[in-house]
Parts: structure tokens; sequence; C-alpha cells
């Protein structure tokens, strides 16, 4: 980001910069005029006092100029122009009445006053320039009042050593204002500088802290799923394990079975033995917790049998909500290599999400067909469209979840997400789309025949 300096801020620094050289000038003035009386005292004996209360005089009205504009928050350029002029009018008053013999020295203490000035103060050499024009007016007049020596003796005895210091010191003030005013931008702008870095430390400390805090938060839900993980596997391996128990125990009793009872048990023996294959690979805390890849027990089989399974173990929980299935598998042998148990979960997801959202006195078909080297698996959902908007967040695992935690049920089942997952992981792919006739599924395998 850029760091832009306004005008009236610039103005603003400029302006103190300039009162505290201002002050400067002023108080050296003060203190050390009075102290010319010195030179008064050993060059101008005779009248050494008088020039002293003219000394004082001066110090006094430049005082109650200073403390005036001081008050009322003046410019301070009038304050200058002021005092300068008024030390003019003095000093060329003083170098008009004193003799030949000590003129030099006279218009030396001038020249170092014009000069001390010019190297102090803080303005345009514009200001300097006017100043020298005043001085040498003001010298003027006081040499045709009061003056009673020619001007070439006059000019020969320090008048145009004064003339020369005048004219170079105003060169001084223009390339120190130029100095001056381009060290203060640069102040101004490393310390605007240095605010915004302050500001942005303070924002990217803010931002570390919630940060840290969404981490740990992230940390103990981590934490606690895996409790729950851990728990709810226990719990329920143990209750598969009734289940398988308690099956095996009818199996016993297979004589006493009419065929569909006993159809129905080898349906309770191969969702058992699923529940417990992913139950383990749930319970599997290397895979669960670290970022390989789960391994897979792939193997070759056909996979419209294990879609008819899936189909089958679903049309009395479709019947319950007055759902018609129509099968339109293929009949002819798809082999595949694959995991059976997490290919089978996809294909159930998918198919049981169907039903649970799906109006009373639908229909559902299920169709299976090879494209080429593809297994192709597809439901057609005849009832009301879910919407373009739903079915693209539909496989957030993230906002699945959170709506699952709030007990709020909607047309975004938890299932479609892992059937998501559970396809990509497998090699396929899974497809979707909804139109005015309904929502569409389609998964696809590779084919090994």
């Amino acid at each position: 980001m850029f760091v832009q300096l306004t005008k009236q801020e610039f103005l603003k620094e400029v302006d103190k910069r300039a009162w505290y050289q201002t002050n400067n000038i002023i108080w050296t003035i003060i203190f050390i005029y009075p102290l010319f009386s010195i030179v008064d005292f050993i060059f101008a004996n005779s009248i050494w006092l008088e020039f002293f209360i003219i000394r004082i005089i001066t110090d006094l009205v430049i005082l109650g100029f200073y403390s005036f504009f001081q008050r009322k928050q003046r410019n301070f350029t009038i304050l200058l122009h002021i005092t300068l002029f008024i030390l003019s009018a003095t000093s060329a008053l003083l170098c008009n009445i004193v003799d030949l013999q000590v003129l030099n020295i006279y218009y030396l203490l001038f020249s170092a006053i014009f000069l001390f000035f010019n190297l102090q103060v803080f303005w345009e050499a514009a200001n300097s320039v006017i100043q020298a024009f005043l001085a040498l007016v003001m010298l003027a007049i006081c040499f045709s009042l009061f003056s009673q020596y020619t001007l070439d003796l006059v000019i020969t005895n320090g008048a145009s050593l004064f003339f020369i210091i005048a004219i170079i010191s105003c060169l001084v003030p223009g390339f120190r204002y130029k100095v001056i005013a381009r060290d203060i931008r640069s102040q101004l702008l490393i310390g605007k500088s240095n605010d915004q870095l302050k500001d942005q430390f303070s924002d990217i400390n803010q931002k570390n802290t919630i940060i840290d805090n969404q981490y740990e938060q992230l940390r103990r839900m981590d934490a606690q799923k895996n409790n729950f993980i851990n728990i709810a596997g226990h719990d329920l391996k143990n209750l598969v394990g009734s289940i398988i128990m308690s099956n095996n125990l009818l199996k016993d009793e297979e004589y006493r079975l009419s065929e569909e009872q006993k159809e129905l048990s080898g349906y309770i023996t191969e969702s058992a033995e699923k529940m417990q294959y992913l139950l383990n690979k749930l319970m599997d805390v290397k895979e669960i917790e670290t970022t390989q890849e789960v391994q897979f027990n792939k193997e070759v089989f056909d996979i419209n049998t294990e879609v008819t399974h899936v189909f089958r173990g679903l049309v009395d929980t479709a019947s319950l909500k007055n759902i018609t299935l129509i099968d339109n598998i293929s009949r002819h042998p798809m082999e595949v290599n694959l995991d059976r148990v997490f290919a089978g979960q996809v294909f159930q997801n998918l198919l049981s999400n169907a039903i649970k959202f799906s109006q009373t006195n639908n229909s559902i078909r299920v169709v299976t067909s090879q494209q080429g080297y593809r297994f192709v698996f597809e439901i057609i959902d005849e009832g009301i469209p879910i919407g373009r908007y739903e079915l693209d967040s539909m496989f957030s695992k993230l906002k699945t979840l959170n709506e699952a935690a709030s007990h709020v049920e909607n047309r975004l089942g938890l299932g479609l997400s892992i059937a998501k997952l559970m396809t990509q992981e497998l090699g396929g792919e899974l497809s979707y789309r909804s139109d005015d006739n309904g929502n569409y599924f389609r998964v696809e395998f590779q084919t090994i025949n």
C-alpha cells in the first residue's frame, strides 16, 4: 500500500518547524543583542550608554511582538519580517552616527546580524531579498539624515562589505528551505509508514489470535471426533457381533425356515459382514489419522450382481413410502476390479438417499449399462428437482456435517458426500443434474471385460 501525504498535513508540519526556528532566532537575538553594548563601550565610549538604551528598547519591542504573535497564533513570517526590519533600522541608525574610524566595526555587526538571521530562518529566499532591500533603504535614509561623511567614505569603510554579505546570505534561505521541506516530507512519510506497519502488525496479531483459537477449537473437535469414533466403533462392533451370532443361531435351525426366511437370513449375513468390514476400516486409527490412502481389498466381481443385491435390499424400504423402484439393471455380467464393500456402499447411499427424499407415490428407476469399457450406474428420480445450487453444494463434506450436527434434515444427506468420496477413491466418476423431469445421478467405473 502506498503512503499518501496530504497538503494540510505537510503545511502543518512545516508551520511547526518554522515556529521552532523562529523561537530560536527571537530568543537568541533577545539575549545576544544587548551584549553588543560591549563593542559600543570599547569603540564608541562616549555614546555607549545611549546605544545600550537603544538596544534594550529594540529587545523589548521585539519581545512584545513575539508575545503577541505567540498568543494570537499569527503567521510566523510576519513576525520575522518585523523583527529583522527593527534590527535593520536600529543597526542602520548606529552605522550612520559613529565615527569613521569604527564604521567598519558597526557595518560588520550589521552584517553578522543579517547573516545569522538568514542562516537560521526557515522561509522562502524571496523574503530575505525583500529584507535586504529594506536594509539598504534604511541605510540610505539614515545616511541622508545623520551621516556626516561622503558616500565614497561610507562605502569604503564597511558599506560595501555589508552589501556583499547581504546579497550572498540571501541565497542561503532558499536552499535551506528546500532541504528542510524535503526532510519534513520524508519524516512524515516514514512516520505514516510506521503507523501503517503498526496497524498491519496489530491486525496480523489479531488474525493470528483468531487462527490460534480456531485451531485449538478444531483440535478439541478432532479429539472429540476420535473419542466418538472409538466409542461408537467399539459399541457397534459388539452389536454387529450380536447380530451375526443371532443369525448363526437361526441358521442352525435352517430346516425349520421357509425359503423366503432363508433368503432374508442370507441378506442379514451379507449385511452384517459388510458392516463388520466397514467398522474394521473405521477403527483402523493409523488410516484415519494419517495422510496415507485407505488400502482397499480389491477383487474381481460382477458389479451388476452387487447392484441387484442393493436394489432388493431397499425394495421394502421404498414400499413403506409407496415409492416404486423400477429395475432396469442389466443381466449381462460386467466384471470390475474394485473393493466390493465400498462399491456397494456407493450404490446403497445414492439409492437410499433418493428413497429418503422422494415424494410418496413416486417412482425411481435404477439403470445399469456398459458403455465402451465403462460400467454406468444411473438413478433417475422423477420427483421435485433439487435445484442446481443445492446439487453443487450437496457434496460439500463440511456443509453436510454442519447440517447433520444441527439435526435439521434436508435433501442434502451426508450419504451423498460419502458416495462422492468413495467413488473418487475407487477411481470412478460421479455426476449429477437436476431439471424439470427430476433428479439424475450417474456413477461410472472401469470394467475389465
